[in-house]
């Protein structure tokens, strides 16, 4: 059963505003609004495209890329379409996507994602012995976006299988931990997270290019930090296997890891938790000290965040005519949690203000059980609201709530949408909304109703974006 033409409009809006917001961030832009090669000289630019460091690559004697994440790709493309560097160069690319031209100067690996697959060790172990190879002559550019903790993944001890791993990873993702906690664990298991990525290559100039999936105040859990300074202990680590029950059910062999094996810990940054170590912003120096050690000569560049994508939404919207309001603040809680609270200040905001379009960007957490049915935190999300919105029949309201990669769970669709007649429809289909809910299986429904947000993957990954639209 079929959206009606009435609430189509309002279908057709909201989805304008998803796509357009991400259709404006666009990678190649925003990597030219943040550096510039002049020749071989590599710039560092400020807002106003003034120079505030550079770095001269032609006295680097190689030049080595590494790319991974769901937009590997892209910034692959867009690094390498301004930089004329070619002797010396070579690469290693890792993502979900295969890239669109070959070089056969870059080796690609196709990782798996949400879980990592036999292509994730082997993208690992060509990284570490690509970057074992470098030295003070060398300039390694990474490109780090997220997806990256599946897709380049190698555990730490060598005894722990690829079907272990795997187990590893799946009890994370439906443990309902935040991701940064989720990366916490990541991290000491991996030999390619908490730094351990760029500390293979101690003497050469690191140049980190970012397109972060997590908030911009947890930029080390940006694919489980491969280069950035690590700022968690395994005892932080051992608290979170406590308190998200994992102890039980994790595989022999990683619980005997994280209870016994000294290896777990990470060398640990002091001045990591205040930020004083990573300067992001253009004031500061873009360099991490020279007391960092093998992270030294590392820069930090964020190319696009999802404050983009939010920012790109809101002028959209407000084009539209819509009373645009921004909340954010449910960033990582539980998918029910978040939804009654911006539900709520939707329906307190919208009495004063008919047209109305709430926005929220970030990423809410689910908490599956044994056995989930397909679907995403997004999709969980929206039908949370659907079963809300039924208590408002005949007025014009509407949710969309879907990733910016344009993928949600282990669906094929990056979301969906929802209006006032979602749960009639799907009763009339044969659907029972609440139970879909309960048994975490809400993209057959959404399929049925013709309410599915789909993409295909973006090469994006800029977290979720939520509308609610009401009109009068």
């Amino acid at each position: 059963m079929i959206v009606s033409s009435e609430y189509e409009i309002l279908h057709t809006e909201a989805k304008e505003i998803f796509f357009g917001a991400l259709k404006a961030c666009d990678i190649a832009s925003s990597l030219n609004r943040r550096i510039r090669f002049e020749g071989d000289v590599l710039h560092r630019l400020a807002a106003n495209g003034a120079s505030l460091s550079t770095i001269d690559v032609s006295r680097f004697k190689e030049v080595f890329v590494v790319a991974l994440g769901k937009a590997a790709g892209p910034m692959m493309d867009a690094l390498l379409n301004v930089m004329q560097r070619r002797d010396g160069l070579r690469g290693i690319y890792c993502s979900n996507q295969s890239p669109r031209s070959t070089d056969e100067r870059v080796q690609f690996f196709e990782g798996g994602h949400p879980v990592p697959n036999e292509a994730s060790f082997a993208a690992a172990r060509a990284a570490l012995t690509l970057l074992n190879t470098a030295g003070k002559d060398t300039l390694i550019f990474f490109l780090i976006s997220g997806g990256g903790s599946a897709m380049l993944e190698l555990p730490l001890n060598p005894k722990i299988s690829l079907d272990e791993t795997i187990v590893f990873h799946q009890l994370l993702l439906g443990s309902g931990a935040p991701i940064n906690e989720v990366n916490t664990l990541r991290k000491h298991f991996s030999a390619v997270k908490g730094g351990r990525l760029a500390m293979a290559a101690p003497f050469a100039t690191k140049v980190n290019l970012l397109l972060p999936d997590v908030p911009l105040q947890s930029l080390d859990s940006l694919a489980s930090g491969p280069t950035f300074p690590n700022c968690s202990t395994l005892p932080e680590a051992r608290d979170l296997i406590e308190r998200y029950a994992l102890t039980a059910k994790l595989p022999e062999s990683v619980r005997a890891f994280f209870e016994k094996d000294p290896l777990a810990e990470l060398p640990h940054n002091e001045d990591c938790s205040s930020g004083s170590s990573i300067s992001l912003r253009e004031e500061q120096s873009p360099f991490i000290t020279a007391h960092d050690g093998e992270l030294r000569d590392s820069w930090f560049e964020v190319l696009l965040s999802s404050q983009d994508l939010v920012e790109n939404a809101r002028e959209i919207a407000d084009k539209a005519g819509y009373y645009v309001v921004i909340d954010n603040s449910c960033d990582d809680w539980d998918y029910a949690r978040a939804a009654d609270y911006l539900l709520n200040r939707f329906h307190s905001l919208r009495r004063r203000h008919p047209r109305l379009c709430l926005i929220s960007v970030g990423e809410v957490t689910v908490t599956l059980n044994e056995n989930p049915g397909v679907g995403g935190r997004n999709q969980q999300f929206v039908l949370k609201c659907a079963l809300e919105l039924n208590r408002y029949r005949g007025e014009r309201l509407a949710v969309l709530s879907a990733g910016s990669d344009g993928i949600d769970g282990n669906s094929l669709a990056a979301g969906a949408i929802t209006d006032v007649t979602t749960v009639e429809r799907a009763h009339a289909l044969g659907y029972d909304p609440e139970a879909a809910l309960k048994a975490f299986d809400t993209c057959p429904l959404f399929t049925a109703i013709g309410d599915l947000i789909v993409t295909k993957p973006t090469g994006q990954n800029l977290r979720d974006l939520r509308l609610f639209i009401a009109e009068s």
